[in-house]
C-alpha cells in the first residue's frame, strides 16, 4: 500500500468524499483525485494537514509506520501526569514555604514541576495526538505562578517598598498585584490555547 492508497483508505473509513476532504485541506476535489490516484503526491504542508485531520503520523502516510495504541494510551497517561506533577510541586511549594521560607524548598518543587514539564514533551514525542487545551492552560499557570510570584514580589518592593520574594503573594501590594498580572495572563494564555485548539479541530 503506496501514500496514495493509505490516504484514500483513510477517507473512506471516516466517511467523507473527496470533496470534503477538499475544502478541509484547501484543495480542489480534483487534486484530491490525483493524490489518490497517484498522480500527484501532497506537499509538505498538507502531509501535516492529513496527519492532523485523520490524526495518523506523518510516518504512517509517508511509510506506513503507524504510532501504536500503546503509545497513545501513554501519551493520554503523560499528559494527565505532567498537570498533576505540575500542580503538585506547586502545592509543596506553598507548605514548604510556609514552614521554612527558604528558597532551597522553592527549587525542590520546581524539579518536581519540570519532571512533569518533561513527561508533557515525552508525550508529544510519542503520539501525535494533541492533548484537550486545558491541559495546556493549566500547566501554564501551575508552572507560571511561582515566577510571576516572585516578580511582582520584587515589583511591589520596589514600587511599594512592602512586599516579599516568594512562590505565593503574601502583603497587600504583593496580592493585589499578583492578581491583576495573573488573571491578565491567564486569560491571555486561555484564549490562545482555546484558539490553537480550536484552528487544530477545525480541520476535522
Amino acid at each position: 500500500m503506496n501514500l496514495a492508497d493509505r490516504i484514500q483508505q483513510l477517507r473512506k473509513n471516516n466517511g467523507i468524499s473527496q470533496e470534503e476532504l477538499a475544502e478541509k485541506m484547501g484543495v480542489s476535489r480534483q487534486a484530491v483525485s490525483k493524490w489518490e490516484s497517484n498522480q500527484s503526491v501532497p506537499d509538505t504542508e498538507k502531509i501535516v494537514l492529513l496527519s492532523n485531520f485523520f490524526e495518523v503520523s506523518t510516518d504512517y502516510l509517508l511509510k506506513g509506520t503507524e504510532t501504536s495504541k500503546e503509545n497513545k494510551t501513554a501519551s493520554k497517561i503523560l499528559y494527565v501526569s505532567s498537570t498533576t506533577l505540575a500542580l503538585i510541586g506547586l502545592f509543596c511549594a506553598f507548605g514548604g514555604w510556609y514552614q521554612e521560607q527558604t528558597m532551597e524548598v522553592v527549587w525542590g518543587t520546581m524539579i518536581i514541576q519540570a519532571v512533569g514539564i518533561a513527561g508533557y514533551f515525552i508525550g508529544k514525542l510519542l503520539s501525535t495526538q494533541k492533548p484537550p487545551f486545558y491541559i495546556d492552560w493549566l500547566n501554564c499557570l501551575a508552572v507560571g505562578f511561582m515566577p510571576l510570584s516572585m516578580i511582582t514580589g520584587l515589583i511591589s518592593i520596589a514600587v511599594f517598598k512592602q512586599g516579599t520574594v516568594s512562590p505565593y503573594p503574601v502583603d497587600l501590594f504583593h496580592i493585589l498585584l499578583f492578581g491583576i498580572v495573573f488573571f491578565v495572563i491567564a486569560g491571555i494564555c486561555f484564549a490562545f490555547f482555546k484558539k490553537a485548539y480550536n484552528n487544530h479541530k477545525s480541520i476535522k
